[in-house]
Parts: C-alpha cells; structure tokens; sequence
C-alpha cells in the first residue's frame, strides 16, 4: 500500500482503474449535462439555403456593372419573398426579386441590396452601386456545413450543442450512460437530517453535500443507511454500494484513530488499498478498487472530504462518464490575504477567483479548517502550497486549480 501521494501519482493511479460505461440514446430535451458517446455529424446544411440578412433586392450582380449614384441601374421586380416561403420565379437579366430578411435567395441572383438605399418606380427597383458576386448573401452551410463535425465523442452536452441539433432535426441523442455513485458516510456521531439534536450528535451533511455534487455533474448519487463504526459493518455497506452503483465514496473513518475502520474495512471484504493519505493538507483519505469499480474514502471533516473529492473525486467520475476534457485545468493566480499558517506539509487552500485590471487573484473564502464547510460556498479555485513554506503574504504567487 503507498502513502503520502503526490496529487499527480494519486489522480494517475485512480484513473488507471477508470472503466467505461455502457450506452445508451436519449431525447434530445433531456441529453443536457450528459456525454456523446458517438461522434456527430451534420446530415444537411445550416442554414440550408442561401438567404438575405436584409429587407432588399437581390439580383444577378452582372447587371449592376455601371450603376453609379448619377446614373442608376433600373431593375423589374418579378415577385416579394418573406422570410418562410420559397421564390417562384427565377432572375434573370434586368430583373430583380424583393426579397425580406431571412428569405431564400431565388435561383439566378447572386447579391442584395438593402432596401432603404434603393427606389421603386413602379416595378422598377433603382440600384445606385455596383456588386460583386456574393454581396449581402448568407450562403448555405454558414454555420454547418453537410458532413462537418459538430459533437464530438466524450463532449459534454450543452445548451448551444442542443441548439444545433435541433437545427439538424436530431431528436435522439447518444450518451454514455449515468454512473451511479454510492455515498456512504461513517460515523457513530452523525444523526440523519431530520433526526433532533441530541448531545455528542451532529447531523449528517457530507452525504448530501457530496449527492449534490454528483447530480450537477450528471451523475446519480445513492445515498445508504449510515452505518456505525465497526469494520464489519461499514465493509457490509461497501460491500452493498459496490452491488448498486459504480463507485463508492465514504467519508469518515480514514485517519489513524481506533474508529478509523474504512482501510480494515476494505480489507474485510476482500478489496485492494490502492493508497492511503496525500502528501498535503487535507491528507486523510484513502483509494481503493474492489470487483473493477474504485472505492474513495474521504475524511468526516466536511470541507476536508469536499477539496479531495474536487481533486481527485470529481476527476475521476467525469472520466467515468465518459468525458474527454477531465483533467483540472491549472493557472497562476495572486494571493488576495496573508495566509499566517506555515504548512511544513504543504496545503491547499479555498477560495473564489477575482479579476482584477488584467490580473488573476484569489480571494480566500473563509476559515481554512478543515470542518468548516461554510468556506466551501463560493469556492470555485484551489490553490497549493508548496510543502516547507512558512506564512504566505498577500500578493504571493501559487499554482491553483479550477473547480468546474
């Protein structure tokens, strides 16, 4: 069993022990949030003609050769085409088709003008330029052309992509399936939310915070029965998160007390410790894997529990549902406040990223404990301390990662 990772070696190893899911087709009203597991095409073009982006004329461009403010071109008009409905006549020399925005450019004309700098006389539109082919037309396949590619495999779903589908006529969706997640939160101090507080009690919020979590993700979380803390029980509720689901997360029980049962626990059913501890604060954790399917216990403390889920957690499910983009993305931000702890260990630090005259800071959100949860609201950046560092000034450089 290794202890005291790097994140680096922690994140490789979890996701070394990632599978994929199955799959599966969804309507399109409900594929938002969720991941293509097939490459998409555009079957047509978008738009699918060629149209005007203005109230005009349109025209073959030929005809407007000498047409000059002192001398207009004088053109027929054949017919007036609103935005929805097809032209009928086809342009010819000398003529023109009123057309209004959004209208199908007729067959024969290859520009347009706008309306309000143009005359009518009659059926006679004057024209007071000359055109190049192509003038004022928005050609077909603008936005997508037929046979480009406009989902990716691994792409998370969002609301543009649902857009363009609807566009395409593409009505069922094909995603990987939903991993299930099984919380499980040990600890023979914790009383269920809607229980009373009773002394030496405190209700259990790391279950629901962690659900929340994995539903905005996509995920489904599976909430279990807490179990008290007794290797043979807290190993019987893995055991019945490993049946159900596609991960088990516990928090709690991962330290080196003599309540400390989720490694003995592991052990009791027969599964492999793929760690123990990371090699900063917070550092309780622990990685396991049992029937194919990874096992991460977290601390009980909640914002302990919640920064190694982000690190290492969330990480690893995105991967799970079938996304290529999973990986933290890093920066460089600026400390906002002195932080006067020294961290021998090294420590990551919560916070909200703050853009101020071209500059990337990070204010601190709160108390850095690691049971104060209240800090974790409005954290959207992590940012590490290097391991030896003494107190860190205000304005002092740190690697960070975005929580997203």
């Amino acid at each position: 069993m290794k202890e005291n990772l790097s994140l680096q070696e922690a994140q490789s190893i979890l996701l070394s022990h990632c599978r994929e899911m199955g799959t599966e087709e969804v309507e399109l009203h409900a594929s938002l949030g969720r991941v293509l597991s097939e490459e998409l095409r555009a079957e047509e073009n978008i738009p699918p003609f060629a149209r005007s982006p203005y109230d005009g004329y349109a025209f073959r461009a030929l005809d407007t050769a000498t047409a000059t403010e002192e001398q207009p071109v004088f053109l027929s008009v054949l017919e007036e085409v609103p935005a929805g409905y097809a032209p009928t006549a086809k342009v010819g020399p000398g003529e023109a088709v009123k057309v209004l925005t959004g209208a199908p450019i007729p067959e024969g004309a290859d520009a347009v003008e706008k309306y309000e700098v143009t005359t009518l006389k009659g059926n006679q539109v004057a024209i007071y330029s000359s055109f190049e082919p192509g003038t004022n037309i928005i050609p077909a396949g603008e936005d997508v052309v037929k046979g480009e590619i406009i989902g990716s495999k691994g792409m998370e779903i969002s609301p543009p992509l649902i857009g363009l589908m609807a566009s395409l006529g593409i009505t069922r969706v094909p995603v990987y399936q939903q991993p299930t997640i099984a919380i499980i939160s040990t600890g023979d101090e914790l009383l269920e939310i809607d229980e009373p507080l009773r002394p030496g009690k405190i209700r259990n919020s790391n279950s629901h915070t962690l659900a929340a979590y994995c539903r905005a993700m996509g995920a489904k979380p599976l909430i279990l029965k807490t179990p008290k803390d007794r290797t043979e029980e807290v190993g019987e509720a893995i055991q019945q998160g490993l049946q159900q689901a596609d991960m088990v997360i516990t928090t709690g029980g991962v330290s080196v007390g003599d309540y400390d049962v989720v490694k003995d626990a592991v052990r009791y059913i027969n599964g492999e410790i793929l760690y123990w501890r990371l090699n900063f604060k917070p550092s309780s954790m622990v990685a396991a894997v049992k029937d194919g399917k990874v096992i991460l216990g977290l601390s009980g403390n909640p914002a302990a529990a919640l920064m190694v889920f982000q690190l290492l957690g969330m990480v690893y499910i995105k991967k799970l549902m079938g996304c290529t983009d999973y990986g933290l993305t890093e920066l460089q931000v600026t400390l906002k406040n002195d932080f006067k702890k020294p961290s021998p260990a090294g420590r990551i630090l919560r916070g909200r990223l703050i853009y101020e005259e071209g500059n990337t800071f990070m204010e601190l959100t709160g108390v850095q404990a690691n049971g104060i949860l209240r800090s974790m609201i409005g954290c959207d950046v992590l940012a590490e301390i290097p391991p030896g560092s003494g107190p860190i000034a205000a304005g002092s450089k740190l690697k960070a990662y975005l929580i997203r």
